[in-house]
């Protein structure tokens, strides 16, 4: 876990967080970042590498070439402060409050470091889940919160979920509570080696089973939130916890957040469930920079 002490000791000035991005970006030596060429050469100036495959005169780069940190004016050590404030907040921090804590010059700039983090938090090479899997579909925004949406006219944002309960979740921001884009997601998401897939009642859903999953539900409507069967236990109980962690976090600490924005929150916060055991989150995030 890194606490202020350890971030201090570790990244005491640009020159350490600047190995650091290196060892995190290159663990197998430097490559360059627009050939993966692995022959690059060092040039006299610290951290910079020069690249004669793909660039006539060669390509000359430093760490920070193709990342989120670069054509950016912020110290590197900066952003690591963010990174580390955004990984050990649980339900998520306010832009004007890293402004406040860090100094960073103004709240636009602080806003453009976290969204710009919170972009380089998705993760796309998680597999599809499986085991004891989930799915469930919620509504963010508008005047009521954590009801399940039945796909009736509102100016709320439409979010499914997929959540492995011993493992990771999956969310997207979609249009409709359609069947085809329901399924979509599921077959996307979800693998067909499962060994429960669990819903709600939500027609969309309903044809799962003639997919090839084993596929059963809950009827929320009748006030029926669990049932068991020979494959095991049938509930949205997962999927509802991190629901509510995540609107806690919306309302309690951004207070409110735009549906073009939507899909950066719901990196941020899925990120953060997909790695709480591991031993360094932050240099995860380094790491997707």
């Amino acid at each position: 876990m890194m606490t202020f002490a350890k971030f201090e000791k570790s990244f005491p000035n640009e020159d350490a967080c600047l190995a650091y991005l290196v060892k995190m970006r290159w663990p197998t030596g430097v490559e360059c970042p627009r050939c993966a060429n692995p022959k690059v050469y060092e040039l006299a100036k610290p951290y910079r590498w020069q690249c004669k495959k793909c660039a006539k005169n060669g390509y000359r780069f430093s760490p920070i070439a193709g990342t989120i940190f670069e054509n950016t004016n912020i110290k590197l050590k900066m952003w690591f402060q963010v990174v580390m404030i955004l990984t050990q907040s649980k339900k998520g921090i306010s832009a004007l409050q890293i402004h406040r804590m860090l100094g960073t010059g103004s709240y636009r700039t602080a806003w453009y470091m976290c969204h710009r983090i919170r972009a380089a938090m998705k993760d796309d090479s998680i597999e599809r889940l499986t085991g004891e899997v989930e799915v469930d579909e919620t509504y963010i925004g508008g005047r009521a919160q954590a009801k399940h949406l039945r796909d009736k006219p509102s100016k709320k944002a439409i979010v499914i979920g997929a959540i492995a309960r011993k493992g990771n979740v999956v969310c997207k921001v979609i249009e409709r509570t359609t069947k085809a884009k329901m399924e979509e997601f599921v077959e996307q998401t979800v693998s067909d080696r499962v060994s429960i897939l669990a819903t709600d009642e939500h027609p969309g859903y309903a044809d799962l089973r003639k997919k090839g999953y084993r596929h059963s539900s809950v009827n929320h409507t009748q006030k029926q939130y669990v049932t068991t069967t020979v494959h095991g236990s049938v509930h949205t109980a997962s999927l509802d916890s991190f629901w509510s962690l995540l609107k806690r976090g919306i309302v309690g600490t951004f207070h409110k957040v735009s549906e073009d924005y939507l899909p950066l929150y719901l990196n941020e916060f899925s990120f953060r469930h997909n790695h709480r055991n591991s031993d360094d989150m932050f240099g995860a995030v380094i790491a997707g920079c």
